[in-house]
């Protein structure tokens, strides 16, 4: 379950900006307005400090939640003890649907990424909007077949880029959902999430070693540079260029 929501320091309510936040999803905001009303009415808000655990891998699914601010960062942990992290979600993308239905243990920790505020639904709740909306189960299908297109789109980046290019992807895949939809005066381009090396290489499923290397490259080209709060695009076309670029033969 969502870890912490008997805390003193949960609030009863989201925040303007938060709410704006969820609304603003693509996937939410197709919903019909009676539905997002309960959704939004029937949930409960969480707040968490930087790296506080929201839901534990292996405990039973009790909440279909979603970032209201902040980030999750989501990973899982092999049975050989080796951590992977699978994504970082910005605010407005709902998880733990597949888990709440199943009625099964997490597949995967959740923890904060920054000050993060989450909006959970429970279990029993859950399955009452399932009830009470027709259109929220093929709503839940279609959240499922964006994440399966999403996922097939990563395997067959891993098995057909090389690493410059799918650092690129990844960089510009964090920058649209972190970074400010505002230009800068610079021409530059925050990433808007501060990660170190090491949780970038758990991303691409490589060593820090090898990220470093790429980094190092792509700075010493002009195309990013690495800043005390994060990674700045210096040239959006060029690394969307290094994004598209095969191995070669």
């Amino acid at each position: 379950m969502l870890q912490g929501s008997d805390r003193n320091t949960q609030q009863p309510f989201l925040t303007v900006e938060e709410r704006n936040a969820i609304d603003r999803g693509r996937w939410f905001a197709a919903l019909s307005p009676s539905l997002r009303h309960d959704i939004f009415r029937l949930g409960t808000v969480t707040r968490y400090a930087h790296g506080e655990m929201i839901v534990e891998q292996g405990e039973l699914a009790q909440h279909w939640f979603a970032c209201a601010s902040g980030a999750i960062r989501f990973r899982r942990t092999s049975p050989a003890g080796r951590q992977v992290t699978l994504a970082y979600v910005e605010p407005g993308i709902w998880v733990g649907e597949a888990e709440v239905l199943h009625l099964g243990p997490n597949t995967y920790d959740a923890h904060a990424h920054g000050r993060t505020t989450v909006l959970g639904v429970a279990e029993k709740v859950f399955r009452q909007l399932l009830r009470d909306h027709s259109e929220f189960g093929e709503a839940l299908l279609t959240l499922q077949a964006r994440r399966m297109r999403f996922l097939y789109w990563m395997m067959e980046d891993m098995a057909t880029l090389p690493l410059r290019s799918r650092l690129a992807k990844q960089l510009l895949h964090l920058m649209r959902r972190f970074g400010s939809h505002i230009p800068q005066p610079s021409g530059e381009m925050p990433v808007g999430i501060t990660l170190v090396q090491d949780e970038l290489a758990q991303l691409l499923g490589c060593s820090r070693q090898r990220v470093n290397v790429e980094l190092k490259t792509m700075e010493r080209d002009g195309v990013i540079r690495m800043a005390q709060r994060g990674i700045i695009i210096c040239q959006l076309e060029q690394l969307e260029t290094i994004a598209q670029q095969e191995p070669q033969e």
